[in-house]
């Protein structure tokens, strides 16, 4: 099976292609600021990036009738289910007019839709766990203000694809059999319960949480407020203090790890920052195993800072006892969705169909 895979960024495009599970090329295709600020909106950037996809496919001497589907990146669509979505016009239309996002992710599908209209055979588009997968319990939503409801964003996408790759190759079991606590470590961090497979809590990693390399995580809310009304800050600086220069930066004045160590050989109190940050970490893992009642199969630290050995043996000295620990360093995001494409086509799983309407039900 020849899978296209398509993952937008805001100022570049990751393509990959797969062969059954193998990645035989992968490219991440810049599109210089000079020539997408020609474009009055983001889906007017269509043309530009599918050319791009294009001389991809031709540099790998693949045509599009070679392809047996495209596996795209998910946009800002409602709340969802987690599982592989067959793409199509209701999907298109939502993210061409109604996304309350306007974010490079949402190019995906519709390029994808876009370039197997050109082909001379049916190519299926598939998008696989996007960004709005809420799965949360009820519960689990309810913030304490009765106006204001806890929301579900995550790393999803590379959360499953880690937590499917342990459950079959480590504990030898389906994921969807499995319950496991998964902690996606990257600019921003998500943690997470999976119970059978189904997601039904997770930090808001903009909002909640340990404090990252760059965001701020959970704040004193008293102090946040009379910060808000100091005078000191516009909203927009506010913001970006608490998402973009919170964590290490506001500590440390960088967003790398390794540097942060590097810092820490000859200053304590840098040390102290990292060591917080791992404390904070292994805190919101230790509360989303009591969310699973103590039923914890394992628990899986990935993303970028699973990288340092030494960062994850300080989370992993405080929740060790909890559950096996295993670490996948980096991201799969390229993989989850060839891997969601090809769940589908194998059998293994069935597509899930998209609706929507423009009075909000899907």
């Amino acid at each position: 099976m020849k899978i296209l895979v398509i993952n937008p960024g805001s100022s570049s495009t990751k393509v990959a292609l797969f062969e059954d599970r193998d990645r035989i090329s992968q490219e991440n295709l810049s599109h210089p600021a000079e020539e997408l600020d020609r474009y009055e909106t983001l889906m007017d950037q269509r043309e530009l990036r599918e050319r791009a996809i294009m001389d991809f496919l031709a540099t790998n001497r693949v045509s599009l009738d070679q392809l047996d589907a495209i596996a795209a990146r998910g946009g800002i669509l409602p709340p969802l289910e987690s599982g592989t979505y067959l793409a199509n016009q209701a999907m298109e239309d939502f993210l061409l007019h109604h996304a309350r996002v306007q974010h490079a992710s949402n190019l995906a599908a519709v390029i994808g839709l876009d370039m197997a209209r050109k082909a001379s055979k049916p190519i299926p588009v598939y998008v696989t766990d996007p960004v709005s997968v809420d799965e949360m319990d009820p519960v689990a939503r309810i913030s304490g203000i009765k106006d204001l409801e806890r929301k579900c964003l995550s790393h999803i996408s590379n959360m499953r694809v880690v937590g499917i790759k342990v459950a079959e190759e480590e504990l030898k079991r389906p994921f969807n059999e499995t319950n496991m606590v998964i902690a996606h470590l990257g600019g921003g961090i998500s943690v997470a319960p999976f119970e059978r497979g189904r997601m039904f809590d997770v930090n808001n990693a903009n909002d909640e949480g340990p404090f990252s390399v760059e965001r701020s995580g959970e704040l004193p809310v008293g102090d946040v407020v009379k910060v808000a009304y100091s005078g000191q800050y516009t909203k927009d600086q506010l913001k970006k203090t608490f998402v973009g220069k919170g964590g290490l930066v506001a500590y440390l004045g960088t967003n790398d790890l390794r540097e942060a160590f590097k810092m820490a050989q000859e200053d304590p109190k840098a040390l102290e920052v990292i060591e917080a940050m791992a404390y904070q970490i292994a805190q919101e893992i230790g509360a989303m195993c009591v969310a699973l009642k103590g039923r914890v199969d394992c628990i899986v630290i990935t993303g970028g800072m699973a990288h340092s050995d030494r960062f994850v043996q300080m989370i992993q000295s405080r929740v060790g006892r909890f559950a096996r620990v295993f670490t996948v360093p980096g991201e799969m995001e390229m993989e989850a969705l060839a891997y969601g494409a090809l769940r589908v086509m194998t059998g293994q799983e069935a597509a899930k169909e998209f609706t929507f309407s423009a009075g909000g039900s899907n």
